[in-house]
């Protein structure tokens, strides 16, 4: 009981510090869109400026604007020239960051096109790009002194396509919107996604806790059409005209499906409020990816697809980490088990009291072991985050796991706490 009144009044407290920050005092209900190359080598991070663009709609919460939960590797901080207050934050995980932690990184350098998203400041303010460190505190690695008088911000939009409502409960600024993409599918395939969205759609709000909470989401979509059907599977010489350039075979793993063209992703998704982007990927072959605050991708016809479609919405939208590890030594040194992994649902069981201690089923040994007699337990099993030892996962069974699961606890708290950051 102790530990669930600390988790409580932690969260309580970010909270209230958070809503402190008035949107109409400092933002107007447009998006700034601060894009950039993402540089370097295993070792290196250098960010280059590419463009500036105001877009049409802002989807986020006009009350939590401060970050209460630092879950991503980097973080985006705007701060208000003239007080000199932090008015917005949000952490975000990219392709470049998981890039590094491969063999190419250390003897190609290479530069990606990414992006963040935030509210349009009515003033002159300082963006902040910081990274996280191996001991969980964020450096800035780029500044830039915002003028919102510039000429320079572009105001265009590069799409003009169609737009719709799966789910609509309400005003933005007090949901959590998801815009669903379509990558793949020709003109003439927009009644298959608008089907096959839905579809997912209703998937996703089978699980706990989005069932519970549905009424907090809105869900849209974009017509977004391709040349040609299907995405790229560079492994059996299959290269398609696309939207969105996505492609399986990412870093070398062939279900991992991604895409490197971020610009082309953020002019779409442009055209409706949203908070999180799902990419609908036009193909029946295996694979998905979600990337933390970033984005989720996930394919239309495999028989596994609807579990994918939740799998990948964990991470894009609650910043889960896997919860499997590859058996081997392969990623020993991912985490400094020395500090606890920004992740919710993982630990080094350094500060156990910080993650899910309080929910422990009584009498259950901390480690745990994996046995029938500990199934449906909550505990700490060893071998998460890609890792076989030194990390832990809460539960033997989680759809971060094995996607015949659902959310364990562990994670629906995780993913509930989120879900009312957004639409409180």
């Amino acid at each position: 009981m102790k530990n669930i009144l600390i988790h409580f009044l932690l969260v309580m407290s970010l909270a209230m510090n958070a809503q402190q920050v008035n949107f109409d005092d400092y933002f107007i209900n447009k998006t700034l869109r601060f894009d950039y190359i993402n540089a370097g080598n295993s070792d290196t991070n250098i960010i280059y400026l590419k463009q500036l663009k105001q877009e049409p709609y802002w989807g986020g919460s006009h009350t939590n604007l401060i970050d209460i939960f630092n879950y991503g590797q980097y973080k985006v901080v705007v701060i208000d020239k003239q007080s000199g207050k932090e008015i917005y934050s949000r952490a975000y995980n990219t392709l470049f960051s998981e890039w590094q932690d491969i063999p190419e990184a250390k003897t190609v350098p290479k530069g990606f096109y990414e992006s963040a998203v935030m509210p349009f400041p009515k003033d002159s303010a300082t963006i902040l790009i910081q990274k996280i460190d191996k001991k969980n505190i964020y450096h800035t690695i780029y500044k830039y002194e915002f003028d919102p008088n510039s000429i320079f911000i572009k105001k265009d939009l590069v799409y003009d396509f169609q737009t719709g409502d799966i789910l609509n409960n309400g005003p933005v600024d007090k949901k959590v919107d998801i815009v669903i993409l379509a990558e793949g599918y020709t003109k003439d395939e927009m009644g298959k996604f608008i089907a096959d969205a839905k579809k997912m759609t209703n998937f996703l709000f089978e699980y706990e806790p989005f069932k519970s909470h549905k009424d907090d989401f809105n869900v849209h979509y974009v017509e977004s059409y391709s040349e040609e059907s299907g995405t790229d599977n560079p492994g059996k010489g299959i290269w398609k005209r696309t939207i969105m350039n996505s492609s399986f075979w990412t870093f070398g793993t062939e279900r991992y499906l991604t895409t490197e063209d971020f610009k082309s992703v953020r002019d779409v998704a442009a055209l409706a409020p949203y908070d999180q982007i799902y990419i609908l990927v036009n193909t029946d072959k295996y694979g998905g990816g979600g990337i933390y605050n970033f984005f989720n991708l996930c394919v239309s016809d495999h028989p596994a697809a609807p579990q994918v479609f939740v799998h990948e919405f964990g991470h894009g939208f609650g910043g889960l980490a896997d919860e499997y590890d590859y058996g081997d030594e392969s990623n020993a040194d991912r985490y400094d088990l020395s500090v606890e992994p920004i992740e919710p649902n993982i630990t080094t069981l350094v500060h156990f009291d910080q993650k899910w201690q309080d929910m422990v089923t009584p009498g259950t040994k901390i480690p745990t072991e994996v046995s029938e007699e500990n199934k449906g337990k909550i505990g700490a099993f060893e071998g998460a985050g890609y890792v076989a030892k030194g990390v832990y996962r809460p539960t033997m069974g989680c759809i971060m796991r094995e996607l015949k699961y659902k959310f364990c606890p562990v994670c629906q708290r995780a993913l509930t706490e989120m879900i009312d950051f957004y639409s409180e």
